[in-house]
């Protein structure tokens, strides 16, 4: 075939189609493979059991299900559950927004497509922009999402190496390069694939570099506030009207709604909804036909709060025991300072091999996790760091299935160092 440029680089293989066909084909080959590399949020019962009662609501709604299936939404969204989400925002967090600062997506990685290419690539005077990541690890999906090359520039973090085999990234204010070629800056809080969680301060010194610059500051809230509350430690939600905040249904319990939320000034909102037209016509209105009822009534803070967060809090510290049993004292191996999410981001240093290759040894024992080096856009040179990582996921199998996948990584990590 004769593919375009575009044709080339989006035919071409990327980390996320990489991960998501590892999950594909794990779930198909009918082998007992250990699923800890997805994003696959966990089934708690609870949540699916409020779900499956609004499907069966619907079904005896012959008018709303009529609608949920035969009609197209506007490329905006979904205009009840917007204006919904535009009070909640109002109550709930005090931000200052109306229905005219929400767009719905097809998802969030849809969501970001349209947003990076919307603010950096070719321009028309002839430069090009590119969007700034404060630091890498960053999330998978974004490495490959640009339209041009040299899309992501990003700083390494500094690390600060904690008790209790833990560490913590943080920003290097120093190493971001912010200027005429800077389109948007990007951040996510929490942060995929580590669960880190960027101060308050980080956050307020972001949004002043940002408007000096006359660039919009975006934050990726998926894990985050309000919902689905992924976040187990102190952080403020933030938005003015230079900030985009992006928003999920997924992690919520339904990823395959593909619902993702926009909330920016109404500039950016009109011109997400043109592009939305050109590229779906429509935004799926499956997800606000589940949610709708508990965003009206603010139900879904109260389901964040009491139900989904305390679950993935009691998994992780179910994990970190684990973790500290199995891999011991003997090899020099920590995690991220667990803020968020539903990752551990384990970081092995001076390992012997490097990530990918450990990924393939646990790939051969049917455990699945992600290998770090995916995770670094941005980042130009080869740091070694970034071949010392994986990220697992916690709580996307039983406690059991969790930690026999511990038990066989430790086994392979101290195969690696000799033991």
């Amino acid at each position: 075939m004769k593919l375009s440029a575009f044709g080339e680089k989006f035919g071409a293989s990327s980390g996320i189609q990489i991960l998501m066909d590892d999950i594909g084909a794990a779930l198909a080959s009918g082998r007992d493979m250990i699923m800890m590399g997805g994003g696959n949020p966990a089934i708690i019962p609870e949540v699916e059991g409020l779900f499956k009662q609004r499907l069966a609501a619907l079904s005896q709604q012959p008018d709303r299900l009529s609608q949920l299936l035969s009609s197209y939404d506007p490329p905006q969204g979904n205009s009840v559950l917007i204006e919904d989400l535009a009070t909640l925002f109002r109550k709930q967090l005090g931000w200052q927004v109306t229905s005219k600062n929400i767009a719905l997506t097809n998802g969030s990685q849809s969501g970001f497509f349209m947003l990076f290419n919307l603010f950096a690539g070719p321009c028309n005077d002839g430069t090009s922009r590119q969007i700034q990541l404060p630091l890498a690890p960053e999330y998978i999906g974004y490495a490959d999402a640009g339209l041009g090359a040299d899309f992501f520039t990003a700083a390494h973090p500094q690390i600060d190496e904690l008790d209790q085999r833990q560490f913590k990234y943080r920003v290097q204010f120093d190493e971001l390069k912010v200027g005429e070629q800077t389109g948007a800056i990007c951040v996510s809080r929490p942060t995929n694939p580590t669960g880190n969680v960027i101060t308050d301060e980080e956050i307020e010194h972001l949004d002043a570099i940002a408007r000096a610059n006359d660039v919009p500051l975006i934050i990726d809230g998926a894990y985050g506030v309000p919902f689905p509350g992924l976040i187990f430690t102190q952080a403020t939600p933030f938005w003015n009207d230079n900030t985009i905040v992006c928003l999920s249904l997924s992690k919520l319990g339904l990823p395959s709604a593909r619902t993702g939320i926009i909330v920016a000034n109404e500039e950016v909102i009109q011109a997400v909804s043109r592009t939305n037209a050109i590229i779906n016509l429509a935004s799926g209105n499956f997800g606000a036909a589940l949610t709708e009822d508990i965003v009206h009534s603010g139900e879904i803070i109260r389901l964040s709060n009491e139900v989904v967060k305390p679950y993935y809090e009691e998994q992780l510290a179910y994990t970190q025991k684990l973790l500290h049993e199995a891999m011991g004292q003997s090899i020099p191996w920590a995690m991220h300072k667990p803020e968020g999410t539903m990752f551990s981001w384990l970081w092995f240093k001076g390992l012997p091999i490097n990530s990918q290759q450990l990924y393939e040894r646990l790939k051969a024992r049917d455990v699945i996790v992600v290998s770090g080096h995916h995770f670094f856009p941005g980042i130009k040179d080869d740091w070694q760091h970034r071949h010392e990582c994986i990220r697992i996921n916690y709580a996307a199998q039983s406690r059991e299935r969790v930690a026999q996948g511990i038990r066989i990584i430790a086994e392979e990590v101290k195969r690696a160092y000799g033991e």
